[in-house]
C-alpha cells in the first residue's frame, strides 16, 4: 500500500460515488454505460470499497477497475485478499449465515485473483480524500476507526459524528452496510450511495450509485440512483461456480436470505422499494 490516505484535488464535478461491486461484472459494466451517458469520465468515479465479494467475477471486475483508472478505498475485502488471510474480515457473527456463505466466496476468490491483481489491491489506500474549492469529502469503507463496522441510517449521530473529526471533512462518503442513506446534522453529510453489485433488500433487483455535483448556490448536491443491469445472467455464473444460491437468488428477488446484520429500523424497510432523489 502506498500511503493509507490518497489525497485528490478535483478541478470539476459531478462524480459518480458507488461501493460493493462483490466481483459483479455485468453490473460494473452497466455503471460504466450510465457515467458513458451523463458524460462523466471513468477517473471520476470513486468506488467505497469491496470490488470483490459474492459473484463470480473478481478477475475481470479488477481489470476493468485498472484499465478505466476507477478511484478506489479498499475494503476488508481487499485488505483480506492482499494480505492473503484464510476470511473476508467482513464481521460476522461466528456461524451465521453470511459466515457460513463466506467459506464459499471468499476462497473462490482468492483462487481465481492473478497476481497482477494482488499487486493492484496493495495501491488501494484506506481513504480517500477530497478537495473540491472550499468543500472537503472523505471516503470511508465502514468508519473511519474500523473497517468493518456498519454504519446504518439508524446509527447515532453521535457515533458518526467522531468520523468527521478524524478526517477533518464536512462530508463523509461510505459503504460496507448495503444500504443507501443520507444523514444530515451540523452541516455536516454522511453519504452511504448503497452497493452495484447486490440489491438493497428493498423487494427489487435494483442497485444503487450516487452522484455528487454542485448546486446553483456552490454547495454540494447529492442524488441517489438506481441502475438496473443483467442480473439474470450474474445469478446464472454464480449457479454455475457453485456460489452461494442464497445469494444468487437475492440478484433475482432483490430480498437478503436474512438481515443478520440489521438494526430494527433497517429490518423493518425489508421488501419496501427505496426511492431515488
Amino acid at each position: 500500500m502506498k500511503s493509507k490516505i490518497k489525497k485528490i484535488q478535483l478541478a470539476k464535478l459531478p462524480i459518480f460515488v458507488f461501493g460493493g461491486v462483490y466481483s459483479n461484472l455485468q453490473a460494473l459494466e452497466s455503471l460504466l454505460q450510465e457515467a458513458k451517458k451523463r458524460n462523466i469520465p471513468s477517473t471520476q468515479l470513486f468506488c467505497t470499497g469491496d470490488i470483490l465479494g459474492y459473484c463470480s467475477q473478481p478477475e475481470e471486475v479488477l481489470e476493468i477497475f485498472q484499465a478505466n483508472g476507477i478511484q478506489s478505498i479498499a475494503g476488508n475485502v481487499e485488505i483480506q485478499l492482499r494480505n492473503n488471510e484464510s476470511d473476508c474480515g467482513c464481521d460476522f457473527s461466528t456461524g451465521s449465515r453470511c459466515d457460513v456463505f463466506s467459506k464459499q466466496w471468499y476462497p473462490f476468490t482468492q483462487k481465481r485473483l492473478s497476481q497482477k491483481s494482488v499487486d493492484y489491491l496493495h495501491t488501494l489506500p484506506e481513504f480517500i480524500e477530497i478537495e473540491y474549492k472550499h468543500h472537503k469529502m472523505g471516503i470511508v469503507h465502514g468508519s473511519y476507526f474500523n473497517t468493518s463496522e456498519f454504519i446504518f441510517k439508524s446509527t447515532t449521530w453521535q457515533q458518526k459524528e467522531t468520523n468527521f473529526e478524524a478526517m477533518n471533512v464536512s462530508t463523509l462518503i461510505a459503504g460496507h452496510c448495503g444500504l443507501p442513506f443520507l444523514d444530515k446534522e451540523n452541516e455536516k453529510v454522511w453519504f452511504n450511495p448503497g452497493v452495484i453489485g447486490m440489491p438493497a433488500n428493498d423487494g427489487t433487483p435494483r442497485v444503487w450509485f450516487g452522484i455528487i455535483s454542485e448546486s446553483d448556490k456552490l454547495e454540494l448536491s447529492f442524488e441517489l440512483h438506481s441502475l438496473t443491469y443483467d442480473q439474470k445472467k450474474a445469478s446464472d455464473l454464480m449457479k454455475q461456480n457453485h456460489l452461494p444460491e442464497a445469494y444468487s437468488k437475492t440478484l433475482i428477488n432483490g430480498i437478503w436470505d436474512n438481515c443478520d446484520i440489521l438494526p430494527d429500523q433497517e429490518t423493518n424497510q425489508q421488501g419496501k422499494a427505496i426511492l431515488e432523489f
